[in-house]
């Protein structure tokens, strides 16, 4: 049984989202709001003085961005636990918070209950994902991006990175054509040389290694 509250500090440049958050927190009796900042580099003052257990974090913050600032946390305080709070639905952004170290993600327009959900997973060890999210992402995909390793540069056209990034997004050939106004027979041709250069059989794998190493990068 857990006797002291579990610890937690917010971090969001929106004082009133701050507030409402410290409200909902606190209507459970064992966690306690130790502190708030209202961007990265708040953040990271009021760590080199208290560290919590969880750190509830907007991705879009100024001075030092959420993802700049996870990956400080995690370098610096690898036992803090971080779940990242944010408008960003896109995919991509998910992939950088993840693959920064962060141990959750959570939609802004979620439900209060689902708030506490997300800090009663992470607090647990586990990861949480938004409902809003959870049909796009597995578990060995989550992995995936936490398994960095050394990548050799490999050189990609400005066609190729904006194919790159559709792919990832889970868009189709013809999807891809219509956005870009080519053929789905270029688009073929250019995911035929990416799996090349990426020295990968299928498209799954080339995905995998691309969000593993963060190579596309949210925009």
């Amino acid at each position: 049984m857990r006797n002291s509250p579990y610890r937690v500090i917010i971090a969001d440049d929106h004082s009133l989202i701050r507030k409402g958050l410290k409200t909902i927190i606190e209507l459970e009796s064992d966690i306690q709001v130790i502190g708030e900042a209202g961007d990265g580099k708040e953040l990271m003052t009021f760590l080199r003085q208290d560290q919590p257990e969880l750190i509830v974090m907007d991705i879009s913050m100024p001075l030092v961005n959420g993802i700049d600032a996870v990956r400080e946390v995690v370098e610096k305080y690898p036992r803090v636990r971080i779940l990242m709070l944010t408008m960003h639905r896109d995919s991509q952004y998910f992939y950088n918070a993840i693959s920064a170290g962060a141990h959750g993600y959570l939609m802004k327009d979620d439900s209060d209950t689902e708030l506490l959900t997300a800090i009663r997973t992470v607090q647990s060890g586990k990861t949480y994902v938004s409902p809003q999210l959870s049909s796009e992402v597995t578990n060995e995909m989550i992995l995936a991006f936490r398994d960095h390793r050394d990548m050799p540069i490999i050189q990609l056209t400005d066609r190729e990175r904006e194919v790159l990034q559709l792919v990832v997004k889970g868009h189709t050939s013809k999807q891809m054509a219509e956005i870009l106004c080519l053929s789905p027979r270029t688009i073929d041709h250019h995911r035929a040389k990416l799996l090349k250069k990426f020295k990968m059989k299928k498209t799954v794998d080339l995905v995998k290694y691309v969000v593993r190493n963060s190579i596309v990068v949210a925009e």
